[in-house]
């Protein structure tokens, strides 16, 4: 058995967004179940696609993730080099090859003899074949000129690891450009060659190009290679679970989600279930866990729906279980400005309780922000007289102060301890014969002056019993 060898193999020809992720992801994973190695190549032969600094945060991506490479771009190893574009001295030895076995030639023809072939095709309602355009004589090759593969159509049935047993006609089978004539090899050529000469045993990639399976086998022949392990992902799939995702569906750049305050574990874990399962009802993985389970016959053959709101709950999973340390040292360049001037206990504090409302980082100041500056006048006011709360819309102003001076005159009696202030605010009600619905409310608004907030016992004992009440107080006013 050949030590397990997957890798990555993008263009870097934008920014990485989900669904080149998750074929990283799900090649980074079968390497490191098995002990093996995960390389990072990146195929730069598409010059007029290319767009600068991709490279760059192609790395900056897999590494926010965790998604360590091996071997590859940025850190070497003996099969390289690993930019495609270093390597055309190879790509041209292999193309010979082909050339001295009768298995290639030297394409004569404009881009506009091709095109009145293709008319041709489509007078005689017939499907365009360049193979039945090849030239009796080409001319050498010199590279001057693209290099054409000299295909042999047949019919092919192969296993995929994911999609099972797959099978097609010499119709599939066309002769295909290998190097053009700007020296550049294409896709269809130099992944072949590079996943046989840096010793990959699986391929990884999307299902947009299982059609284009059958010419790979049929150059895999040619070049007397053993095809590796073919691995198919199925699309990720919009939010309509209909047509694949595409940017105006939400596909965002990954690096979006770090600044937006997203746990790299909570993204990985959210793209390895995007089309797979451990066959059980557990949803919330850890990086270990994922390794440990993973396994290419529990990856489904359809789509996969993009569901933001499970991602958004994930993270908010994988929020919650972190210590509190750990959670205080990621947040660090979240926190509302007004923040800058406390302690970092206070801060602490404040974290805790609202650790299991989180739901992202960049949501910190909306709902922390209170504990670090007085709340407006204007927010305080409009809350207490908001006709969508459907409780407090019923009391007239001197109701509302009523019971906001009772809980006044209570609170300057506590120590304000957690357990006290649950004590006398629940005694209260009794007192008052009201709900927490509408005092709780009351006093919420009145030192918060926010929508929502974590729980009242837990924030008037974080901003303490001077701020609670002078807040109450100017309320009162109001």
């Amino acid at each position: 058995m050949k030590p397990v060898r997957t890798r990555f193999a993008p263009s870097p020809t934008g920014l990485l967004h989900v669904g080149g992720v998750r074929t990283a992801l799900f090649a980074w994973l079968i390497a490191r179940q098995a002990g093996g190695s995960f390389l990072l190549r990146l195929e730069d032969t598409d010059k007029n696609r290319e767009v600068s600094g991709s490279g760059d945060h192609i790395q900056e991506s897999l590494r926010w993730l965790g998604i360590n490479w091996d071997e590859g771009i940025s850190i070497g190893g003996k099969y390289g080099p690993y930019m495609q574009s270093e390597r055309l001295a190879i790509y041209k030895e292999w193309g010979q090859k082909l050339v001295d076995a009768g298995r290639a030639y030297a394409d004569p023809y404009t881009a506009e003899e091709v095109d009145a072939f293709r008319q041709e095709a489509k007078a005689a309602k017939q499907p365009f074949l360049y193979r039945n355009h090849r030239p009796e004589n080409p001319p050498a090759w010199d590279g001057s000129q693209p290099l054409r593969f000299r295909s042999d159509p047949k019919s092919y049935t192969w296993q995929d690891a994911v999609m099972g047993e797959l099978s097609t006609g010499p119709e599939a089978i066309d002769d295909f450009i290998l190097i053009k004539s700007d020296g550049y090899p294409t896709y269809n050529f130099c992944h072949i060659i590079d996943d046989f000469l840096m010793e990959c045993t699986h391929v990884t990639r999307s299902q947009e190009f299982l059609a284009s399976v059958p010419k790979f086998l049929n150059l895999y022949e040619a070049l007397d290679i053993t095809p590796p392990t073919l691995v198919t992902l199925p699309f990720v799939m919009g939010p309509d679970g209909k047509k694949k995702l595409s940017k105006r569906d939400g596909a965002k750049d990954v690096l979006d989600y770090a600044r937006e305050g997203y746990l790299p574990e909570a993204l990985v874990n959210f793209m390895a279930t995007l089309g797979w399962n451990d066959g059980t009802e557990q949803e919330v993985f850890s990086t270990d866990d994922l390794v440990a389970k993973f396994s290419l016959d529990r990856v489904q053959k359809s789509g996969a729906k993009f569901d933001e709101q499970r991602l958004l709950w994930l993270n908010g999973a994988h929020i919650r279980a972190l210590p509190l340390q750990d959670l205080y040292a990621r947040t660090d360049t979240f926190w509302p400005e007004s923040a800058g001037g406390y302690e970092e206990d206070f801060r602490k504090q404040v974290l805790s309780i609202v650790q299991e409302r989180l739901k992202y980082f960049a949501e910190l100041p909306s709902l922390t922000s209170f504990f670090f500056e007085e709340p407006t006048t204007e927010a305080v006011q409009t809350l207490l007289y908001d006709e969508s709360n459907k409780q407090l819309r019923k009391l007239s102003p001197e109701q509302k102060q009523t019971l906001l001076q009772a809980a006044y005159k209570e609170l300057e009696q506590s120590d304000f301890s957690f357990t006290d202030l649950e004590q006398r605010l629940n005694n209260l009600l009794v007192t008052l014969e009201t709900k927490p619905g509408i005092l709780f409310s009351l006093i919420r608004i009145a030192v918060s002056g926010a929508p929502f907030s974590p729980a009242l016992f837990d924030t008037l004992h974080v901003l303490g019993k001077d701020t609670s009440l002078e807040r109450m107080q100017r309320a009162l006013t109001l």
